[in-house]
């Protein structure tokens, strides 16, 4: 819920790190008090933004027509096939269909949803964590989350310069 360590709190709360999932739940006063005992917040900016990667996503699926994977599908599980058959001529055994079914199973559209939003969420992590390191004003993960995001929009609109 928000709002759920305030300033009268925040002196209590002993913890390293606190992971932000609803929205706002560190008001501002607490986030002062909980910054100088050291814990780390990872806000709810980032943590709640899966959501919104999958949902963007589905749009960007929805106006193409095309599901997942559709295009490479047949083409991984080929790849598949030919790397379970020299596995077999390498070491001379048979490999079990089971597990043959298993290795050469291309990627359904879920796993590749799940793929996309863990390559997603780590690069932004990565991104804001460079920020928040290499600037001595950004001050935590919080502001270097903004700054990004602000950096990402400027970025966008001096492209659309004429």
């Amino acid at each position: 819920m928000e709002s759920q360590i305030t300033l009268e709190n925040a002196d209590r709360i002993r913890t390293k790190i606190i992971a932000e999932a609803a929205n706002g739940p560190v008001t501002f006063g607490a986030d002062g008090v909980l910054r100088e005992k050291g814990v780390v917040i990872i806000p709810d900016a980032f943590l709640n933004a899966g959501g919104v990667t999958v949902s963007y996503f589905e749009w960007i699926k929805n106006l193409s027509h095309i599901r997942f994977g559709r295009m490479e599908r047949r083409y991984e599980e080929a790849q598949s096939r030919g790397l379970v058959a020299a596995i077999e001529e390498a070491t001379g055994n048979t490999i079990s269909d089971a597990t043959k079914k298993t290795l050469i199973a291309g990627p359904d559209e879920i796993d590749l949803v799940r793929s996309g939003l863990d390559d997603t969420m780590r690069g932004a992590y990565n991104h804001i964590r460079e920020i928040y390191l290499e600037r001595d004003s950004v001050v935590d993960l919080r502001t270097a989350a903004f700054v990004l995001s602000i950096e990402r929009i400027a970025q966008c609109y001096k492209s659309m310069e004429l």
